[in-house]
């Protein structure tokens, strides 16, 4: 279950307000207030809900006298027609706070629903499936969650969550005529002693470069598969190996297979498509 916290609350009511602006005039011309009905929402496709309890807090910050129920919990495989969760009350209350209700939801569910397909890709393998910072500004706290709904694990939350050293600080700092090993030290020396350290390579020397310079994390960037088994066999476990780059759920398995211990997808949540899930007045 997730938690609404204040800074999801005050996502949604941003959304409220760029939706809603000064008023529904369509509903507002239409609907009398007074007007009681029951809405259901329903999935229209196979895949796995996420972000109810968002739906549900959209329609009570748009009127509190809305009474819901849910019939399934996030992480639920859904089918088409399943009822996932009714509203009911004021017609014109709905009527305001559906599309944003249904914004939230199709889209933490198109993240949870594609997440447990690359999951199910590598079932069986030692690799984990996690997430990037590819999420849509403002929305990350809620997108990560449906990650971890499908299945997935998070990887750095901000850039504050741990040390990444990626190819533009190697080469801005291999200007400086800094080895790997001298730009690791300089990690562990600034950054606080809690934090991992991951260090981004596009080959197997840079790997070992990292491996010997005591990285904790080496990322594998856009690696062939003969590649990515050759820098397994040469680390033996002594520090963990990420795979990155170009990877989908055609080739997610036999990546998978060469023995890494991470799968990272910016697909999950750059570029996922919503679940077609719906809000029926009955």
């Amino acid at each position: 279950m997730l938690q609404i916290t204040s800074s999801i609350k005050s996502t949604i009511e941003r959304a409220l307000v760029e939706d809603l602006g000064h008023g529904d005039i369509t509903t507002d011309s239409l609907i009398p207030s007074d007007i009681r009905g029951l809405a259901t929402v329903l999935a229209k496709a196979t895949g796995v809900i996420a972000g109810l309890d968002v739906a549900l807090e959209v329609f009570h910050q748009v009127d509190p006298s809305l009474e819901t129920r849910v019939f399934m919990a996030d992480g639920s495989d859904v089918t088409l027609g399943d009822v996932v969760a009714e509203v009911e009350g004021s017609i014109a209350s709905i009527l305001k706070g559906e599309r944003v209700a249904l914004n939230f939801l199709q889209r933490l569910s198109g993240i949870a629903t594609a997440t447990s397909m690359y999951v199910r890709a590598v079932a069986g393998t030692r690799a984990r499936i996690v997430d990037t910072r590819k999420t849509v500004p403002g929305l990350r706290e809620l997108e990560k969650y449906a990650v971890r709904v499908g299945g997935g694990h998070n990887h750095r939350y901000n850039l504050a969550d741990g040390i990444l050293i990626k190819d533009n600080h190697i080469a801005a700092l291999r200007a400086q005529e800094l080895g790997m090993e001298d730009i690791i030290r300089r990690a562990r020396e600034n950054a606080p002693h809690t934090l991992r350290i991951e260090v981004e390579v596009e080959t197997v020397d840079e790997a070992r470069e990292a491996m010997e310079a005591r990285a904790d994390t080496i990322l594998l960037d856009n690696m062939s598969t003969e590649k990515m088994r050759q820098a397994v066999t040469l680390v033996q476990g002594r520090c963990l190996l990420e795979a990155s780059g170009g990877i989908n759920l055609e080739t997610v398995r036999a990546v998978a297979e060469t023995g890494v211990d991470l799968i990272s997808v910016g697909a999950l949540t750059h570029s996922v498509s919503a679940l077609d899930i719906s809000l029926d007045m009955k």
